[in-house]
């Protein structure tokens, strides 16, 4: 998106209408993503958010984690729009359960859309996207280890994260950077401190 373009539909706008559309009951990862082209990757991060907010197995976290490192690489290589390999393209979700993900985040995704809105675009741009890749992949290395009660923050920084990119704000992809940062030394120094308390134990 250059600065001339028009201004798009707002980002939970968009993916509602995709759902809606859908012919039946479920809708696979294709079809989800299929129209968005550069705003995809924004969308597929927001789509490996969901299982943060709702009820799914243990371990699910871990997986969920080396995906986005995975989307996380492929931005630190500079493609300008995501791989996704075949099995996951072909994967389906249910519609109603994607309504309810964005029903669950609408205070929280309402209030970033209204703060968001095009500016310091040039940093949703290479060769700033490096930097958005590697810091993808920290977010994705810290949802995939073990941290208890850490799902919803860092499930809450995939969907800053994803609204930065598909609204072109660069002004809130510095403070993702940012706290990402800032969550990493914090997850260092706890990962650290319940170590140092286990080994006391013993």
């Amino acid at each position: 998106m250059t600065d001339k373009e028009p201004r798009e539909e707002k980002t939970a706008a968009l993916l509602r209408a995709a759902a809606l559309s859908a012919p039946g009951e479920r809708i696979t990862v294709e079809q989800l993503l299929e129209p968005l082209k550069r705003r995809a990757f924004g969308f597929l991060l927001l789509l490996l958010a969901i299982p943060n907010f709702i009820p799914v197995p243990v371990g699910i976290g871990g997986i969920m984690g080396v995906l986005v490192v995975g989307l996380g690489l492929e931005m630190l290589i500079g493609l300008e729009q995501p791989w996704i390999p075949g099995f996951l393209k072909r994967r389906t979700m249910s519609r109603d359960g994607l309504l309810r993900f964005l029903d669950r985040i609408a205070p929280f995704s309402g209030r970033l859309e209204k703060a968001c809105k095009p500016r310091l675009q040039r940093l949703t741009r290479r060769p700033f996207t490096f930097i958005s890749g590697a810091v993808m992949i920290l977010i994705g290395l810290l949802l995939a280890l073990p941290i208890p009660f850490t799902n919803y923050l860092f499930g809450g920084m995939l969907v800053a994260f994803a609204f930065a990119l598909v609204e072109r704000d660069g002004a809130l992809l510095l403070a993702v950077w940012a706290s990402t940062l800032a969550a990493v030394a914090l997850s260092a120094t706890f990962s650290h401190a319940l170590l140092k308390f286990f080994r006391d134990l013993v």
